[in-house]
């Protein structure tokens, strides 16, 4: 018989939305739709069981009735959700530590190739830079401050409980459930050694019981840069800069009268561009072009081409695809997983791509009431197209030469009359700057960015095979008799990954002209292993509840590195075997590192109030010498639920108040640097084999041995208040966390005598400490309409407290510092620019003995020299706060949500902003703030007089303010009512569109101020916006 019915919350009288719904004892079941109503097909006997997030899961027997109405009342135990921790899962209440979790339905509104680009603005606590955004990459991410100054400052990665050391990019997005990101020592030093900057624990989806449920979802969409470009002059413009440049070289530096600088400048203007083929102004000769009383181009000049590279290889059809197919389900006994994925996501950038395939499965099994088993893999497969090179000043970085070629360059090759000059198939000709046909170009010469992109190749091919198992015996049931409550558990993991990168360079033109061409081949293989084995003792006596567990580890990390390559290839042909062996060259090495641990836990708590933990670990590395290679790594955490006691009893707003109190210390033994010899570890003295010794075979000690080094060490408070307000509306949390990293390893100078510089030793220190707050507001929560916001805000900050015998380390424009944040920014400092002749000043000052400021002695001047050695501290990265704003709206069958992100002060050193305000080559573009320079003697203005080759001084002009204001993400959807779906066999579906990296707003357009966390920007591949639509359906 058919039954129907509305399913309403008992508390409000308001519908309950997509309330499932169950044939007791069968697979059969549904749904509510976005009213609340149900109709399912039962016997006229049968039993009816319906739940929902939040709520306590009823039974009503069916009795021939056509027509169920329940009301579902709310769960109180829901405020208490379950989190994932370290070797297990915790009630939130019980928890003492620090941890933001994120689901997998957020996770999914992201249209992301990397999970870890999803982070952003949903953890308070968490940095998260956008690096390269070529397709496939990862983010930066960093949790709560910049942990190290030479170790890794990266946080370790758990995947279904077992540390991961696959690629992030090799997880599919779709097959995760949640990720909770572990913050303080008391949620992650039983990670020990590897938890010092935090630990990000991805969980992946698994079965439930019930019947099969099958999904599918796709999404296609169109993706563009999403940061602007620079504003750059035009082709006029850029002409006439460079003319005046020529001008003010002659005149402000090379003596001659303003009549003579004119008249030379428009006699070298030729010559300085690369003749007469690069002139657009057939009209005119470049000697004639300009009018040297204005300084501008005459006004009849009539440019043949106007080419824009940047636009030139930017892929038009930059299509993301992405679907996703998955069936889970189960009953009591067993419950599984499985699902497939595929991602095809092409790159703004012409022949860059990333491409995944994907497959996981995972399956639960209750043996019987004290066994259970299960087990998880997954394979995926990567293919990964990009450019040679991604930063840096490089005619073959792509970013840099087409964003900044100066716009009287064309890409292809011009006639005389400056149209396009075809090959024998009717095709346009690339214009390589090889003065081939008088196309001699002053920059660039032999390139052509497009044409490189299209003739090389450059490809990273990734697997990436993972394994884990677990075994349950023993639990919390009657069956164990006098050993209930005991339980032993063991985990296994295994990670292979294989990666193959294949470089070629073309022998015709660009870098491998001088070389007949290039090929070369890198082969990695990692090979990972954890196991472990835990006793644990859980029961409950009353008003006490009490944990212990014990336990063991052992991991297992391999990797292996393989190098070969030739020059003097076949064209189009990507393997060495037809290369020349002339020049062949090779390499390879490998690396071995494990830690056996031994951990404990003791956890406790009286009535639901008063919570106590206490872990320990102990972990061995094979990266120190065997005196030094045992750390101890422990926590001690507490929380008061100040909302149970008897003195909040007439506090009826409060539904929930916690208080959490913790400190731990964790270790970081990831110090370890390459040096291409296998097994090598820093305590050990390096030979380098290379030291030419005539004919013979030669070493010479170039790094001594320092078997004192150990961990790395970080000390941590945490200080935490979260509540509940207001029968749910508002949930509040705040924190306060102080953390002192000491042991710092950094390199003691010696004395020159010895023959070395220095050896390494844990001698620095630094601290972190900020405060992270959020406030979610559930604002409505009506049958046809239900919104919510968060709002999340953080600060950090940063300061070196110790390092070796000096107080400072300078780093190109930066210092690290005693006294100072890290990443603090040490540069010559400008005074304003003459106004007499345009030259940029500097403030410069006295030394004394020992290199300090002479009180009293600064003054003016235009020295370089002068300006260079004599730098001042001007700010730091770091900024005032950070944080993240976003919503979600259901209206009907619709739903809304929007994400931002900003960050309020600290700055940005933009040398790519430099490049354009002082080139530093012929040929490269001009920022329109040029535009403000100086020109005449009597010009106020902060934009000095244009030259050519001027030399340009590492200055606080180049900082920028790094605040920023970034859309996120913004989805729109709609699923379709049930009495549409159903009669096609459809349980739900829904269509949506999506958009992500929307915008972003910051003080330069051009500038991304996300780029880095230490402050820095490069010529690299630019993020990218993607607007899809999708559809997601439920069988």
């Amino acid at each position: 018989m058919r039954v129907t019915g509305t399913v309403t919350d008992a508390s409000t009288g308001e519908a309950v939305p997509y309330a499932s719904l169950m044939l007791k004892g069968t697979l059969n079941g549904t749904s509510s739709d976005a009213e609340g109503n149900y109709s399912i097909n039962v016997p006229s006997d049968g039993v009816l069981v319906f739940s929902a997030v939040g709520y306590v899961t009823i039974e009503e027997n069916v009795d021939s009735r056509a027509r169920i109405d329940v009301a579902l009342e709310p769960d109180s135990e829901f405020l208490d959700e379950t989190i994932v921790v370290a070797y297990g899962t915790a009630k939130k209440s019980s928890f003492t530590g620090s941890a933001g979790t994120v689901g997998g339905e957020s996770i999914s509104r992201r249209s992301v190739s990397n999970v870890t680009k999803a982070l952003e603005g949903m953890v308070a606590g968490i940095t998260v830079t956008s690096g390269s955004g070529q397709p496939g990459s990862s983010s930066g991410i960093t949790i709560r401050g910049t942990g190290s100054i030479n170790a890794s400052s990266s946080p370790l990665y758990v995947v279904d409980g077992i540390p991961f050391d696959g690629t992030i990019a090799s997880i599919n997005p779709n097959d995760i459930a949640s990720m909770t990101v572990l913050k303080d020592a008391s949620a992650a030093a039983l990670y020990g050694a590897r938890a010092a900057n935090g630990v990000i624990m991805i969980t992946t989806k698994r079965g439930s019981e019930g019947r099969a449920v099958v999904n599918f979802r796709g999404q296609v969409g169109l993706q563009s840069r999403s940061v602007n470009r620079y504003d750059l002059v035009s082709q006029d413009q850029y002409v006439e800069l460079t003319w005046e440049a020529l001008k003010n070289n002659y005149y402000l530096n090379g003596g001659y009268s303003l009549d003579e600088a004119k008249s030379l400048a428009s006699a070298q203007l030729g010559a300085t561009l690369g003749g007469e083929y690069y002139n657009p102004y057939k009209n005119y000769t470049w000697a004639t072009l300009i009018d040297p009383e204005t300084g501008m181009i005459q006004p009849d000049a009539v440019s043949a081409w106007n080419e824009d590279w940047m636009d030139a290889i930017t892929n038009k059809s930059a299509i993301r695809q992405d679907y996703n197919l998955s069936v889970s389900g189960g009953d009591e006994k067993t419950k599984y997983a499985f699902s497939v994925g595929y991602l095809d996501d092409k790159g703004v950038l012409t022949t860059t791509g990333f491409k995944r395939y994907s497959l996981r499965a995972n399956v639960d099994h209750n043996v019987n009431e004290w066994m259970q088993l299960g087990a998880s893999a997954s394979y995926s497969y990567t293919d990964q197209a990009s450019t040679s090179i991604e930063d840096g000043t490089y005619t073959s970085n792509a970013w840099y030469t087409a964003q900044f070629m100066a716009p009287i360059y064309p890409v292809y090759l011009k006639d005389a009359n400056g149209a396009d000059l075809l090959d024998d198939n009717g095709q346009k000709q690339y214009d390589y700057g090889d003065g081939a046909v008088g196309n001699n170009r002053p920059t660039a010469s032999r390139f052509n960015t497009l044409g490189d992109l299209e003739e090389n190749n450059y490809e990273t091919l990734y697997d990436n095979s993972s394994v884990r198992a677990y075994a349950v015996l023993g639990g919390d049931n009657d069956s164990m008799g006098i050993f209930r409550g005991l339980s032993f558990t063991t985990n296994f993991g295994a990670d292979i990954a294989n990666r193959r990168v294949s470089t070629y360079t073309n022998p015709y033109h660009g870098d491998g002209l001088s070389t007949q061409g290039s090929i070369d081949k890198y082969s990695t293989r990692t090979f990972s292993y954890t196991w472990n084995q835990i006793l644990k003792y859980e029961r409950t006596f009353g008003d006490f509840h009490f944990l212990g567990q014990l336990g063991h580890e052992f991991y297992n990390y391999e990797y292996q590195y393989l190098y070969g390559g030739r020059t003097g290839v076949y064209p189009g042909i990507f393997e060495l075997a037809p290369a020349s062996d002339a020049t062949s060259t090779n390499n390879s090495y490998s690396e071995t590192y494990r830690i056996e641990s031994y951990f404990g836990r003791l956890a406790a708590d009286f009535a639901d109030k008063y919570y106590l933990e206490a872990t320990w670990r102990t972990d061995g590395s094979s990266r120190f010498h065997r005196d030094h290679r045992w750390g101890q790594f422990w926590s001690l955490g507490g929380s008061w639920r100040l909302s149970e006691e008897g003195f909040m009893e007439d506090a009826s707003w409060v539904n929930n108040l916690t208080l959490r109190l913790s400190y731990g210390e964790l270790g970081n033994d990831d110090i370890l640097t390459s040096t291409g010899a296998s097994n090598f570890y820093l305590w050990q003295s390096f030979y380098d084999l290379t030291y030419p010794n005539a004919s013979l075979a030669g070493a010479v000690l170039s790094t001594l041995e320092s078997t004192g080094i150990s961990w790395e060490t970080k000390g941590s408070w945490n200080v935490g208040l979260e509540g509940t307000f207001f029968d749910r509306l508002v949930d509040l949390t705040a924190e306060y966390y102080f953390s002192r990293t000491s042991d710092m390893l950094l390199s003691y100078p010696m004395a020159m005598s010895t023959g070395f510089t220095g050896y390494n030793a844990n001698v620095g220190s630094m601290t972190n400490q900020g405060v992270e707050a959020s406030i979610r507001v559930n604002w409505a929560n009506k049958s046809n309409f239900r919104a919510n916001s968060t709002l999340m805000g953080y600060f950090n900050r940063n300061k070196v407290t110790a390092l070796t015998e000096t107080d400072e380390i300078t780093y190109g424009s930066q210092v690290v510092k005693v006294g100072m944040p890290i990443y603090t920014y040490y540069v010559s400092k400008v005074a304003g620019v003459d106004p007499a002749n345009g030259q940029l000043l500097y403030y410069a000052y006295e030394k004394d003995e020992n290199g300090e400021m002479v009180p009293g002695s600064e003054y003016v001047t235009s020295d370089q020299t002068a300006a260079n050695n004599s730098r001042y501290y001007v700010g730091s990265r770091q900024p005032l706060f950070q944080g993240s704003f976003g919503s979600e709206f259901y209206f009907g069958n619709f739903d809304f949500s929007f994400l931002t992100s900003f960050s309020v002060g600290g700055k940005v050193y933009d040398s790519v902003y430099a490049t354009t305000m002082e080139p530093q080559y012929v040929g490269t573009n001009f920022s329109t703030n040029i535009l403000r320079r100086w020109q005449k003697p009597g010009d106020v203005t902060d934009v000095p007089a244009v030259m050519l080759n001027s030399g340009r001084l590492a200055a606080d002009r180049w900082l920028i303010d790094a605040s920023y204001f970034a859309i996120k993400s913004v989805q729109l959807g709609y699923t379709l009512p049930t009495r549409w779906t159903e009669k096609a066999g459809i349980q739900s579906l829904r269509i949506f569109a999506t958009g992500d990296n929307i915008a972003l707003f910051s003080k330069l357009n051009g500038m991304n101020p996300q780029y880095s966390t230490s402050g820095g920007t490069d010529f690299v591949y630019a993020p990218t916006r993607a607007i899809s639509v999708g559809i997601d359906i439920n069988f």
